[in-house]
């Protein structure tokens, strides 16, 4: 489990595809404190590190992560957002992340907001995906590249996020501009709310 806050960016060093399966080798500040079987979340996805060699530790994406993922765009050099799992005396800062991504969205918009940015991101959706939970309400959260925000504007296949100097410098939203792919995961909450209308 996870909280949405970023620890650091960590960069692409390899990749290395085999059958249905990549593996993403990358570097970042914490790679020593790491243990082989740990989790750790890539742009909101969580991962096992499988491997740890030097500064530089490895995980393994399957085809399911990588379809629902923009991890399949992902080249040597890129930017990952990271963040090692919750620990369980901590405090949750963002909210409740499982690091299982939904989907992917599109960002169509960047707008000023007097020293922040407005983000705007599209997604598919339709009513079977919405009565699972895949949906967004004013002011709840969403998780976006590993980030936990605020919700803001939202339509049945859109929203905003408002994204603050410090959170645009210190992830990969210094990246995302129109036309980028990002990851989605949506509210945990909204999805046990939506299964049980199911039985209702």
């Amino acid at each position: 489990m996870f909280s949405g806050i970023v620890e650091e960016m960590a960069t692409v060093v390899a990749i290395n595809k085999y059958q249905g399966n990549i593996d993403f080798t990358l570097r970042c500040s914490f790679t020593s404190e790491l243990k082989i079987d740990q989790s750790v979340a890539h742009n909101g996805v969580c991962l096992t590190v499988v491997s740890i060699e030097g500064d530089t530790y490895t995980t393994t994406a399957m085809k399911e992560t990588l379809d629902r993922s923009n991890l399949r765009l992902l080249k040597v050099g890129d930017k990952v957002n990271v963040e090692r799992s919750m620990m369980i005396n901590g405090r949750l800062d963002g909210h409740i992340v499982q690091g299982h991504v939904d989907q992917t969205a599109k960002c169509v918009a960047l707008d000023d907001a007097d020293g922040s940015t407005y983000f705007t991101f599209e997604y598919l959706a339709d009513q079977s995906m919405a009565r699972r939970g895949y949906f967004t309400v004013d002011k709840g959260s969403v998780t976006v590249n590993g980030v936990s925000l605020t919700v803001c504007q939202p339509t049945a296949n859109s929203f905003k996020v408002a994204i603050i100097p410090y959170t645009r410098q210190n992830t990969n939203f210094c990246n995302i501009k129109v036309g980028s792919i990002v990851n989605l995961e949506f509210d945990i909450l909204g999805k046990y709310i939506a299964r049980l209308n199911d039985f209702s």
